[in-house]
């Protein structure tokens, strides 16, 4: 298989490489220069597309090391900036030569400068702010210059720890007034003490925040200047340190003790992007997508701010053992802030397998089955995978009368290209699913060569934009085919590129150093059949029914330096003959849909999301302060009742698993609670209303092609 050659390949680049290096000599403490060498030959000689290591590559290394360190323009000055700029076309130079002049410079001024902002905050802390006063402060970190001065620095800081203080200060004075509330006893402290805890809190808040800057090793800064290179040629590419590796095998392997999140890195905390079905977080339903985590508690400790942490280093405060709580304060994505109290667990595999309900609508009766994830196992794909798990389901579906079938990949991130490949071979007879081209323009195309189809019947498929992968291979596939209808936002995640990871202490047989972390390389690029690329562009929806992250941007089209859409000729593929009028179903589709009191609201709530994110300036007056919180806290109100809508659709769980109730409550507990959920999804509805019409519209075109026959 096309894979397996592409893997071979590299093999025979990891062999060739393995001789080059061997050879090297450097000096003892040249770990850094050993490390750089060998990575940049991997990507140069391995990646799908290398990027020239050229002066428009040192140019975007240049500026985004600087910003990885200070993405805030809190600590360097602008003459640190100057003298840091003589390297600004130099460092592809310096990278071919194994010369790391300039991270050395930006390390040790870095480290210069954390030390002069410590005694700074300090003097800034010392002295009690003034909430009546009206002023604000600006978040757009891009468009703000580096300070000139100390005293331009200072007034920064001012600033910034007035905001960080402000939030602190509010929650105070509303304990202190619900104090008085419990007890008429109680003697409230004064605005002034409750100032001056407030600020207490931000000191020691922070101190832990420097104690763990104090605590990163050089090693891991170069480690992000590597992966300032490294993520130049795609935002999948990047490196990881041996530790980092680690964290990556547990959660490859599916299990792990944390709070269920995968988290990204921003200017201000880190922002939750997937959250993890069947983990803390999902099960609690305190945190969404979009939300920032801004500080992480234990248990009797006060909180840490990760404000300009390293995600790494976020990461291991919030997770930990089971059973042991974190305490993290939380932007929420309306902008207002909480405090959520997540009990750490094991993230429960069994939640991400497939699972199915039966939809019960009057005398119709559909079946939806939700995909978290294209899972396998790949020592032995024969003991269980998504696609055997699926045909499972729709056999016990069929057995219940199922008329038609919803299959939900909402927020599922991919996995295994061979599952999805055997997906696709239920739904349809047989032929191309998916092609795959490596970097040298060899083309493979992988077919369902198996022509028994599981289900013939209407056939729905709900998507978002965290489908990403397998995901939008399936659905592209059933797309071309005409074999489904695609129903949710706008477009797909849009990755098209598959990864491998490489150890590098498979590169180097002869290492005094050590492991040295190992690399991820992207190697191929998939394609639909009709030759269209994923990558980018995702799937689009036939019928889009807006979510409430219409108006942000998510997905492929987020990432810096993300790889191009392009096309390549389409493989011989014959679309299904379903005897469906699409157009007009989908014009159905629309119709209902704009005429739904819902959905309007929730097109209404992404446009005040979008707001609230677009929104950059904050007031540092407490009134002021009050009255935005206020409106805000208001608006989130509002939108609440979203949660209260009630699709009249039953749902059921079947009958071999209401049958496993009776040992199992906690599964019932956990089923009860989805269809729960289900009854409030507007997308659901519109998909059963889809299948209605689709299985309509055959039986009408089937009685017709029997009359003319």
């Amino acid at each position: 298989m096309k894979k397996n050659l592409v893997l071979g390949f590299l093999a025979v680049l990891i062999a060739v490489a393995s001789c080059s290096f061997t050879n090297k000599t450097f000096e003892n403490n040249d770990k850094d220069k050993l490390l750089l060498d060998i990575i940049t030959y991997i990507l140069e000689k391995g990646h799908y597309s290398p990027k020239a290591i050229n002066d428009d590559l040192s140019v975007s290394v240049y500026e985004d090391f600087i910003d990885v360190l200070d993405p805030t323009k809190r600590y360097f000055l602008a003459g640190d900036i100057q003298d840091f700029e003589q390297y600004k076309f130099q460092i592809d130079d310096q990278i071919k030569n194994t010369d790391i002049s300039f991270f050395n410079l930006v390390n040790e001024r870095y480290m210069k400068r954390i030390g002069e902002v410590k005694v700074l905050i300090n003097e800034i802390l010392d002295d009690p702010f003034d909430y009546s006063v009206e002023e604000s402060i600006n978040s757009d970190y891009d468009k703000r210059p580096f300070t000139s001065t100390r005293s331009e620095l200072k007034e920064r800081w001012r600033q910034q720890l007035k905001f960080w203080t402000l939030n602190t200060f509010d929650s105070k004075l509303k304990d202190e007034i619900q104090k008085k509330k419990d007890d008429p006893n109680y003697v409230m402290l004064t605005e002034k003490e409750v100032e001056k805890e407030a600020r207490d809190v931000t000191r020691q808040t922070l101190e832990e925040f420097f104690d763990f800057v104090d605590n990163m090793e050089r090693k891991d800064r170069f480690a992000q200047y590597i992966n300032s290179i490294v993520d130049k040629f795609d935002p999948h590419t990047s490196y990881f340190a041996p530790e980092d590796k680690d964290y990556f095998d547990r959660q490859i392997s599916g299990r792990f003790e944390g709070i269920g999140a995968r988290l990204q890195p921003e200017p201000e905390g880190a922002k939750i992007v997937e959250i993890i079905s069947g983990g803390p977080v999902w099960r609690g339903q305190l945190l969404e997508v979009g939300d920032e985590i801004i500080k992480v508690g234990q248990e009797n400790e006060t909180p840490v701010n990760i404000v300009g942490m390293p995600l790494d280093d976020a990461v291991k405060l919030i997770k930990g053992p089971k059973g042991t709580k974190v305490y993290l304060t939380v932007r929420k994505v309306d902008g207002t802030i909480e405090e959520v109290t997540v009990v750490r667990d094991i993230v429960e595999l069994e939640e991400q397998y497939a699972k199915s309900a039966k939809i019960i609508d009057k005398e119709d009766k559909f079946g939806l089955i939700q995909l978290p994830g294209f899972y396998a196992d790949f020592k032995n794909y024969n003991d269980r995978n998504a696609a055997t798990d699926v045909a499972r389901e729709i056999e016990r579906l069929k057995e219940e009368g199922m008329e038609g079938l919803i299959l939900d990949l909402r927020d599922n991130g991919g996995g295994s290209l061979r599952t999805a490949i055997d997906m696709a071979g239920l739904f349809i007879k047989d032929g191309p699913v998916v092609q795959v081209r490596a970097s040298d323009n060899d083309k493979m195309v992988y077919e369902d060569k198996d022509e028994r189809v599981q289900w013939d019947g209407p056939l729905v498929i709900l998507v978002n934009e965290f489908s990403a992968s397998a995901s939008e291979i399936l659905a592209a596939a059933m797309q071309d085919y005409k074999r489904a209808i695609i129903i949710g936002s706008n477009q797909t995640f849009g990755k098209g590129t598959v990864q491998t990871m490489y150890p590098l202490e498979n590169v180097v047989h002869v290492n005094e150093y050590g492991d040295l972390g190992a690399i991820k390389v992207t190697i191929q690029k998939f394609y639909r059949v009709n030759g269209e690329s994923n990558q980018l562009e995702g799937v689009k929806s036939d019928i889009v029914i807006p979510d409430r992250y219409r108006y942000i941007v998510l997905g492929e089209k987020g990432q810096a330096n993300a790889m191009s859409w392009d096309k390549i000729n389409p493989a011989n593929y014959k679309a299904w003959d379903g005897k469906i009028d699409f157009e007009k179903i989908i014009a159905n589709s629309n119709k209902r849909i704009a005429q739904n009191p819902q959905v309007r609201l929730i097109e209404e709530n992404a446009k005040w999301l979008k707001e609230q994110q677009d929104e950059m300036t904050v007031t540092l007056n407490y009134d002021l302060y009050k009255a935005r919180d206020k409106a805000n806290r208001e608006k989130s109100d509002y939108f609440k009742q979203l949660s209260d809508y009630d699709s009249q659709l039953t749902f059921e769980s079947l009958k071999y698993e209401q049958g496993l109730f009776v040992q199992d409550t906690l599964l019932r507990e956990k089923r009860e609670r989805w269809h729960k959920n289900l009854v409030k999804d507007v997308y659901i509805e519109e998909a059963v209303n889809v299948l209605r019409d689709l299985r309509e519209d055959h039986i009408r075109n089937d009685k017709l092609a029997h009359v003319k026959g």
